[in-house]
């Protein structure tokens, strides 16, 4: 268990614990942005479930000895995925986007998780917004109760 947080032990892949772990919570990054390619769909009994087609934005680097790309996203909805994952909860936790996010027009949903981070809708504001890969986009915080980890 992390002396900073407790809430260490249910998150596994972070990508550096020191910078994402903090007092509030974890911070969460980002490893791939997806556009929606081809509908999904979506009925009452579920007999008619399908994904969406969702096709890998591409990263640009800024210069020629980055290490990480970038990715260029002009206004609209993409998917997002976390490079982390949630190793078992006893309660759910709650996932909202930074502050730093939100700044810089970019948003996804604010929602409770317990078993697994969902892909996320991702909201860029008419001016665009760039990403850098592993940037942390999404914070995992309590709900104010006494979280603690499965085995």
């Amino acid at each position: 268990m992390s002396a900073e947080n407790p809430l260490a032990d249910a998150v596994d892949n972070l990508v550096y614990e020191p910078t994402q772990i903090h007092d509030h919570g974890i911070d969460l990054t980002v490893s791939a942005v997806y556009e929606v390619a081809a509908p999904g769909r979506l009925d009452f009994g579920g007999d008619e479930l399908e994904d969406a087609d969702l096709e890998p934005v591409a990263t640009d680097l800024h210069n020629p000895d980055d290490e990480f790309g970038w990715w260029h996203l002009e206004g609209g909805q993409y998917v997002i995925q976390h490079n982390e994952f949630l190793t078992g909860l006893d309660e759910p936790l709650q996932l909202q986007p930074r502050n730093e996010l939100l700044a810089r027009g970019g948003s996804h949903p604010s929602m409770q998780v317990r078993d697994h981070l969902p892909l996320l809708p991702l909201s860029v504001a008419d001016g665009g917004l760039e990403i850098k890969e592993n940037a942390r986009v999404s914070t995992l915080c309590s709900l104010g109760t006494g979280v603690t980890h499965t085995e």
